[in-house]
């Protein structure tokens, strides 16, 4: 628990007040955000906020992990180590794609392809090194069965966890890439979520097959060191919020929702709760399914719109919802989501 304590608190402190540095440095070269043109009117206020923020979300914590790891003396784990590598390699996707829309001067970036081919190469990556490196009892940071609440019987083979895992990743970032379109409201949902994941996996270290072996034991490799990772990142999303809520001095950008993403379904994948991100990731899945529904439509009726505008959270800003009144019922809705995971989570241990 020390470790979660020093990570979560030393990355929260370390993004608060390392967030305002990075907004002066970012402003001086002039690194604002672009607006697309087809928006809501009222983000024109917008333009010109710095962005890339994700810069320092990643920052606090891998400086916050590494360093709890240090003064307690405590290894680091290979399954943290490649969510911390995924991370870094979807940032740098991010970060091609804000660093091109701010030279460019315009809202597109790299193209559509280009980001979903690096998603998915780095995320087949993780699959490929995270099915490899078991520990002394045999267990690779992720398994070759399909996992819901916990393992399941079903095993997928190396060929399929891999394709898996890349889908998983790559449309876990695209999710938080896609509600990351208003103040606050990414980040906030984020900090839930990965609160969420420090409660599962201190829960399946003290329930593992290791410590306590039963019926309902939880057969993970590093749950206790995933929690720490999952503090630290919940610390670090929070420091950061405290600028980035309505009105935002500053946004993360596709380099820290691209990187957040990763990070959410890495520690799925790795605690062995794949599915579980379904309900835990609630309002990043609804938000998803509104620009899949919208492009759907429009393809069937020939032109017409299921909401006034995608993502969702712009089409309850052109029928009239103040941004902070949405972010807030939005926040309602992520809780909810979270809620309802852990509910499941704990419903299934007890049922076993």
């Amino acid at each position: 628990m020390k470790l979660i304590l020093i990570a979560g608190s030393l990355a929260l402190f370390l993004s608060l007040f390392g967030t305002p540095v990075l907004i002066k440095a970012l402003a001086r070269r002039g690194y604002g955000q672009i607006i697309r043109d087809d928006g809501p009117a009222t983000h024109q206020t917008k333009r010109g906020t710095p962005t890339m923020g994700g810069i320092i979300i990643i920052f606090a914590t891998l400086v916050a992990y590494l360093f709890a790891h240090a003064i307690t003396g405590s290894s680091i784990t290979i399954s943290a180590a490649l969510i911390l590598g995924l991370m870094f390699l979807l940032a740098l996707v991010g970060f091609i794609d804000d660093y091109m829309k701010i030279s460019r001067q315009n809202s597109r970036g790299i193209s559509g392809k280009q980001k979903i081919f690096g998603q998915v190469l780095f995320a087949a990556m993780f699959g490929y090194l995270g099915i490899h490196f078991p520990d002394q009892n045999g267990l690779t940071p992720i398994s070759l069965n399909l996992s819901t609440v916990q393992d399941t019987s079903i095993s997928l083979g190396a060929v399929l966890v891999i394709i898996w895992v890349a889908f998983m990743v790559t449309a876990t970032s695209n999710g938080v890439n896609l509600t990351d379109g208003l103040d606050g409201l990414a980040t906030g949902a984020s900090v839930m979520t990965f609160l969420a994941f420090v409660l599962i996996g201190v829960w399946e270290f003290g329930q593992s097959c290791a410590v306590a072996l039963s019926n309902n034991c939880y057969n993970v490799r590093d749950p206790l060191d995933l929690a720490v990772l999952a503090a630290a990142l919940a610390g670090a999303c929070t420091g950061f919020l405290w600028w980035n809520a309505s009105p935002a001095k500053i946004f993360m950008g596709d380099t820290g929702s691209l990187a957040l993403g990763g990070a959410l379904a890495g520690l799925a994948t790795t605690l062995r709760v794949e599915l579980l991100l379904i309900p835990l990731g609630g309002l990043f899945v609804i938000i998803t399914l509104s620009v899949a529904l919208q492009v759907i439509y429009f393809k069937i009726t020939g032109g017409k719109r299921l909401f006034k505008m995608a993502p969702l959270q712009h089409h309850f800003e052109l029928m009239g919802w103040g941004e902070v009144t949405i972010v807030l019922r939005f926040w309602i809705i992520a809780g909810l989501s979270v809620a309802l995971g852990l509910g499941l989570f704990y419903t299934q241990w007890v049922a076993s």
